[in-house]
């Protein structure tokens, strides 16, 4: 099916209203940029005060123009843009990009200006870029609406939600390494259309290899990880995201509206959809280099090849940090090594060469041959001062290095295995950088980048091994009927479950809750607490008592009948001397549960991805430890297992200082029925079972607390 992208990006005539002869505006520029590029198409500057400019007829309005018109950019103010749009509706314009900002982003007037343009535009069947927006471009079909020059075409797709930081990347671009583009979209404020129709788009452009992003917030997040599930499977999606601190989201709220959301969960639900992010700016490009040019990973293990005991170290250490692994190499592989290595060279790896790179840099590429044909390596990380040896030792050197550049951007090609290279020489751009470039091998004077980019290539290999066992993000179209105990609630007017309610909502769902009965009297928590033959907990249940410690209303490991009557009564004279109005409905009696590994599964509904559920380590201590991992729901069972595996922690779930593991069966079965709960119950807003109890036979939950959704 056709997209409507294809009038936006692929136009056969191209409107530019707001024309002007001044050469430092954006209608001058268009024109001027177009004509440069011969774009193939017809070029119309519309402005009623002028009648020619750079050798064009100029038209005072678009619906003058005698020929068809696919696509508008629209650089008038913005409250000129509603009448525009509509001269544009009676010409059968198809699309607009708006480049004006004082929308959305201003806030109320804008907000109500930039509703109007899209309902005019939906009105006459025109798709909207931006507003608020730098413009696009698509170098192959020689559409440049950016007015930016000299732009280095290539495979890269840029997406972005600002201007400047499109042009630094472009800029980064022309300077470094071997990459261009073939598109770029100013995405500005996504009014209508949004991030996952222009990744769509890209997935199926024969022009992209790489989608490259920046992103502020998400207009609709989930259809976005729908659109980059699928699209990561044909080709990589590499995302910076900003707004990740307080400051930062407030910036992005008056940069383009955006709503920047939480950006732990943004963070791991762009991960479940297999979109590599990166945290800098500075690592964007190295990223996408390595993604362009070298093949994924098949693992996380990495060979490290130094000239230097320093840079060697070094290279482990941010290896590591970024979660790879540095194992030692096989007898066989170091014995191939040492003996083409003097003596005092280290080859288990990290591998120093000691030196023996001095003379013969050429040695380099045996090295990397044995380091890449050991079964127990993904990759290599080549570090020191490759490149450098002519500038450094005897310009006799220089062939040598050249060939083995050579050498080396073959041995990608035969292993299949990926090369990064780190050198204190880069910045001079000796030859034999360049050749390894033309090979798809990235240099780097940085060792934590090039340590960056191996992670990268290590994290898309996993995705593209996992992202079929992952959720799909679908939600169910028609959700059930709404469970009676939320309906209850509801009706009389509270915005939270009590307790006894969100267990029987829970065990309803399949979820092992511990045994409870809610006594309404004294007599009836002695009978229960005798029937459960253990000491048992008691809680107050209470609709105006939200923190039930905090009002004398909890009571642990009460054990006879005396001990249970006084806890009765306590619990309800605490609660009146904390609420003396106060409705009690009684108190819930639960037996105490034999100690277990403390966990938390939780829920919360977020503002971009919808129903999103975490589990971490810590009951009590959660909120200290802030050891959790995140997914959005619903889940598959690789997304709950990857959870279990990604808190910091985990080791603990596998038995820790000689105690038993945890039944982590129970945990994937758990994650998945909460999911089930939250992705089918849209009143859902906030679920806590904390604590859990693992045990290494089952779990069981032993408190728990529902928010209802109250958001529109």
């Amino acid at each position: 099916m056709k997209s409507d992208l294809e009038a936006i990006l692929r136009p056969r005539s191209v409107a530019i209203v707001g024309a002007s002869n001044d050469e430092t505006k954006r209608g001058f520029q268009a024109i001027r940029t177009l004509q440069e590029d011969r774009f193939p198409g017809a070029i119309y500057p519309v402005n009623p005060r002028r009648a020619e400019i750079l050798g064009l007829q100029v038209y005072p309005r678009v619906s003058a123009i005698p020929g068809p018109v696919d696509l508008a950019l629209i650089v008038t103010p913005a409250p000129t843009v509603p009448e525009v749009l509509e001269d544009c509706g009676r010409k059968g314009v198809r699309g607009a990009v708006v480049i004006a900002g004082g929308f959305a982003e201003t806030g109320r007037e804008g907000r109500a200006l930039e509703a109007e343009i899209v309902e005019r535009a939906h009105r006459h069947g025109i798709r909207l870029v931006g507003p608020n927006t730098s413009g696009l471009f698509n170098l192959p079909h020689r559409l440049n609406l950016v007015g930016a020059r000299n732009v280095r075409p290539g495979r890269l797709a840029l997406l972005c939600q600002s201007g400047n930081m499109a042009l630094a990347v472009m800029v980064e671009a022309s300077t470094r390494g071997r990459l261009g583009f073939s598109a770029y979209v100013g995405v500005g404020n996504e009014a209508d259309i949004r991030w996952d129709e222009y990744l769509r788009y890209f997935r199926e452009d024969a022009d992209t290899d790489l989608v490259l992003m920046y992103v502020e917030g998400f207009k609709d997040g989930r259809a976005f990880l729908r659109a980059a599930r699928e699209t990561v499977r044909q080709k990589p999606v590499l995302l910076l995201k900003g707004g990740r601190s307080e400051v930062g989201q407030r910036s992005a709220g008056s940069h383009t509206g955006a709503l920047a959301g939480s950006t732990v969960v943004a963070e791991a639900a762009l991960r479940q959809a297999g979109v590599i992010t990166v945290r800098r700016s500075d690592e964007l490009l190295p990223a996408a280099e390595a993604l362009a040019g070298l093949p994924a990973m098949r693992g996380n293990r990495v060979a490290v090849l130094a000239d230097g005991g320093g840079h060697a170290t070094l290279a482990a250490d941010a290896l590591s940090a970024g979660g790879l692994d540095v194992p030692e190499l096989s007898a066989e592989t170091q014995r191939k090594l040492r003996s083409i290595l003097p003596a005092a060279a280290t080859v288990n790896n990290p591998v120093d060469v000691a030196g023996a790179t001095d003379a013969d840099p050429g040695l380099f590429a045996a090295c990397a041959a044995h380091c890449l044909a050991d079964p127990g390596v993904d990759a290599l990380l080549m570090v020191g001062l490759f490149g450098g040896y002519r500038i450094r030792f005897a310009e006799a050197l220089g062939p040598i290095e050249d060939a083995t550049a050579h050498r080396l951007g073959a041995l990608v090609k035969e292993t299949g295995l990926p090369l990064v290279v780190q050198s204190c020489y880069a910045g001079l751009k000796p030859e034999a950088h360049e050749i390894l470039r033309q090979h798809g091998v990235p240099v780097h004077e940085s060792l934590e980048i090039a340590a960056a980019a191996i992670s990268v290539l290590a994290r898309r290999g996993a995705d593209l091994e996992r992202v079929e066992a992952r959720g799909d993000f679908v939600l169910p179209e028609t959700p059930p009927e709404t469970p009676a105990e939320i309906a209850e609630a509801l009706r009389l007017g509270r915005h939270r479950l009590l307790e006894h309610e969100v267990r029987l909502l829970l065990r309803r769902h399949g979820v092992a809750v511990a045994d409870f009965v809610l006594a309404p009297s004294a007599d009836a928590a002695v009978a229960t607490a005798s029937a459960f033959g253990t000491p048992v907990a008691m809680k107050v249940v209470s609709p105006d008592i939200l923190h039930k410690s905090e009002a004398g209303g909890v009571r642990l490991n009460v054990s006879g009948e005396d001990a249970v009557r006084a806890a009765f009564a306590g619990i309800l004279d605490g609660a009146h001397r904390w609420r003396p109005d106060a409705e009690i409905r009684g108190v819930l009696v639960s037996p105490m549960m034999p100690a277990g590994q403390e966990v938390i599964v939780g829920a919360v509904r977020d503002r971009q991805f919808g129903p999103v559920v975490m589990f971490g380590l810590g009951g009590v201590m959660v909120e200290a430890l802030r050891d959790v991992a995140f997914r959005v729901a619903p889940l598959a069972e690789q997304d709950a297992r990857d959870m279990l595996d990604e808190v910091r922690g985990s080791a603990v779930l596998d038995g820790f200082r000689g105690g038993p593991p945890v039944d982590r069966s129970s945990l994937v079965r758990l994650l998945l029925r909460v999911s089930n709960l939250v992705a089918t119950c849209p009143l859902v807003g906030e679920l806590d079972l904390n604590p859990v109890l693992a045990y290494p036979d089952g779990l069981s939950v032993v408190d728990a607390r529902l928010v209802l959704e109250t958001r529109p």
